[in-house]
């Protein structure tokens, strides 16, 4: 973790939630600075701007990215992208969508997951996979 990410992390701690992730993108020809954060409970607007209120002084001293961006805080979703361990951990008992290294995909259902490895079982019966193995991991959501 990055000392800039470390600092946002501690931030939106203060918050009572915790940060999800953080990424730059650019769209429409603006770059933009996202920060996903969660909460038990859930999250509102208001924790958003009140966050988003925090970090803007933090973000003028180190800025995240050179030049112009906009500053955006909000939840990662109920269908959200995991990349991180602790992004596993967080999502037990959910479904997920994953595409493998070997090109196979899985839906499953997520019943444990430590640093190395998630634990999913589905039509096939549980399986372990080690996040080396996994291109892309998402949950999604029976609608």
């Amino acid at each position: 973790m990055s000392s800039l990410e470390s600092k946002i992390s501690d931030m939106v701690k203060m918050h009572g939630a915790e940060l999800y992730d953080i990424e730059s993108v650019t769209e429409n020809g603006n770059t933009i600075f996202r920060v996903y954060i969660t909460k038990k409970g859930g999250v509102d607007l208001d924790l958003c701007a009140d966050i988003s209120n925090d970090l803007s002084p933090l973000l003028d001293i180190e800025p995240p990215v050179s030049g112009q961006y906009f500053l955006e805080v909000s939840s990662p979703g109920i269908e959200r992208r995991l990349d991180k361990p602790s992004h596993f951990k967080n999502a037990i008992d959910e479904r997920v969508k994953m595409k493998l290294s070997d090109g196979s995909k899985i839906k499953a259902k997520i019943v444990s997951a430590d640093e190395d490895s998630v634990t999913i079982n589905n039509k096939d019966g549980e399986q372990v996979i080690p996040y080396s193995d996994i291109r892309k991991a998402k949950t999604y959501f029976d609608w």
